[in-house]
């Protein structure tokens, strides 16, 4: 190959490399600079004044958000540690049922348990009022508590899961063979193995209960907390400062529970094998343990429980989808879907696109990254590392308005564009994504580029015929994800979408807060088979690729 060539893939090369770095820069790091920026900074003086006023008219708001958040973290554990125990030592097809309804779970609105809790404990509620014939006043801080324990319980679960599946069966089989009972296998073994999943989780529902807002705005009540006050403070008072300054207190327990998570995980990383990849339903977690006692009976009831309250919430939204209550008499209707069709369909249409955008534009970008963190191993590649882990320990409402306080001016005026949405998508799901590629390229080795240059191969062929094609599965597994939470999401593109440019999620918000249950629970039901036929679609092809392989 002549000089001239391989000196043009060079210079191709690290003009990709300096690109992502600058992306980078401008999309994660300068917005979170920004937020901090504008919390300090007022009328061009560095004052502490806003936090002083933060505490000094807000404390109430803290205390609610941090009794929320611990009672919240206390009971997800709980229901997620024992249905992920059950899911992975029960049989082969009860093992699948349940997960299967986790991952129904996983690809839900967000909104959907709060509109299921309204429908059955409201005011005018099936159990509360036509059932028990109550007028309890059911919103407040039990509610909030309610629901996001439901909502979060099973991102955990499946986490753990995870954990579990990746203790050698061997040490279990071991313990029960040598006369140990379930109870003490479990109290000894299997718990003992997953301190660090459990920690995980905590923490991560811990930070994702103090930034949620919609259900604390949606069941709350009178009951308000810091995440609520921040999304009030920018779109009904326009207080950017004070919002700020509430998103950067958010940010310090998030902090903090991502530090403490990876200094445990360090220190603990013997306790379980060291496998890359987790498949839940592969033959060997198909096999069953025989397990008995108190315990595991107790486990076996708890989860009855936790799966009786998930299918009621979905039946209850499918029934709001295509009933109507009147005059004391419940009939069919397809009128709230008749109302998706000639008002909101263009919201629908607009989530798709922005769904496939960030799915295929989420998914080069992360490899990329990915590409030169594992296989180029650049001097760089550690900051670069820890630059996209960023917008995993922010919260979404930190995300959000710090992209309009970043991209409200020249040079770079993005706000009230689609561009701002799907960006802060994009690089929101980043940590996610390059975690993904990080366990498939980790697998091939640098051996494999390596070899490709011995033969004479620039980077750029490496990449394109050699690394990205073994990389198709992760691909599709990003572009899955990534369309899931732009159908999903809403903390942060909540700020940055204006409204003649909604997204169904949104709509879905508005409707709810709006009284109309009818059209946000016909939302919701479209949302879900949107998103649950393009993850159909999706594994059917990963499947595919993999039997090829």
């Amino acid at each position: 190959m002549c000089k001239s060539k391989i000196v043009a893939y060079k210079i191709i090369d690290y003009f990709i490399f300096t690109l992502l770095l600058i992306l980078l820069f401008i999309f994660i790091l300068r917005p979170i600079y920004s937020i901090i920026r504008t919390s300090f900074i007022l009328d061009g003086q560095f004052t502490l004044d806003v936090y002083r006023n933060l505490f000094s008219n807000n404390i109430r708001l803290i205390k609610n958000s941090l009794f929320v958040a611990t009672l919240t973290t206390i009971i997800s554990v709980v229901i997620s540690v024992n249905v992920a125990i059950y899911a992975s030592l029960s049989k082969g097809k009860v093992r699948k049922i349940l997960i299967l309804l986790l991952m129904l779970t996983m690809i839900s609105p967000p909104f959907l348990s709060s509109l299921a809790y309204i429908k059955l404990f409201g005011r005018r509620g099936f159990i509360t009022h036509e059932l028990l014939g109550l007028a309890l006043n059911t919103y407040g801080w039990q509610g909030i508590v309610s629901m996001q324990s439901l909502s979060t319980s099973s991102m955990n679960a499946f986490i753990l899961i995870g954990i579990i599946n990746r203790i050698d069966k061997d040490i279990i089989k071991s313990s029960l063979d040598l006369g140990a009972s379930t109870s003490y296998t479990i109290r000894s073994i299997i718990l003992p193995m997953m301190k660090p999943g459990i920690l995980n989780v905590a923490l991560l529902t811990f930070v994702r209960s103090l930034s949620d807002f919609g259900t604390p705005m949606t069941i709350g009540g009178a009951f308000n907390v810091l995440a609520t006050q921040a999304y009030l403070n920018v779109i009904a008072y326009s207080k950017m400062e004070l919002a700020a300054a509430i998103c950067v207190l958010i940010l310090i327990p998030a902090v903090i529970a991502f530090t403490q998570y990876r200094i445990f995980t360090r220190k603990n990383i013997l306790y379980v094998q060291n496998t890359v990849t987790n498949d839940m339903f592969n033959k060997d977690a198909d096999e069953s343990i025989e397990v008995s006692g108190f315990l595991w009976k107790f486990i076996q009831i708890f989860t009855s429980l936790y799966l009786f309250t998930m299918i009621i919430q979905y039946l209850t939204i499918f029934l709001t989808a295509i009933t109507k209550y009147s005059h004391g008499e419940m009939y069919f209707t397809l009128e709230h879907f008749i109302h998706l069709r000639k008002y909101l369909s263009d919201s629908f249409i607009r989530s798709i696109a922005y769904g496939f955008i960030t799915g295929i534009g989420g998914g080069v970008l992360s490899f990329f990254i990915s590409y030169y963190v594992e296989i180029r191993k650049f001097r760089a590649s550690r900051l670069i590392d820890f630059v996209v882990t960023l917008p995993s320990i922010v919260p979404g409402v930190f995300m959000g308005i710090a992209y309009i306080l970043a991209f409200n001016n020249k040079p770079l005026e993005l706000t009230g564009t689609s561009a701002i949405v799907i960006l802060n998508i994009m690089f929101r799901q980043l940590p996610s994504n390059t975690r993904i590629y990080n366990a498939n390229l980790s697998q091939l080795g640098p051996e494999l580029a390596d070899a490709g240059k011995d033969l004479g191969a620039p980077s750029i062929y490496i990449v394109k015929d050699i690394i990205f094609p073994m990389s198709k599965t992760a691909f599709m597994t990003n572009f899955v994800n990534n369309f899931k939470n732009t159908m999903t999401t809403v903390g942060a593109i909540i700020f940055l979408i204006y409204p003649g440019k909604k997204l169904a999620i949104l709509e879905m918000f508005s409707a709810i807060r709006e009284g109309k249950y009818g059209v946000g629970a016909a939302a919701s039901v479209m949302i879900i088979f949107i998103t649950l036929t393009i993850n159909l679609l999706m594994s059917r092809l990963i499947m595919r690729w993999k039997n090829v392989c």
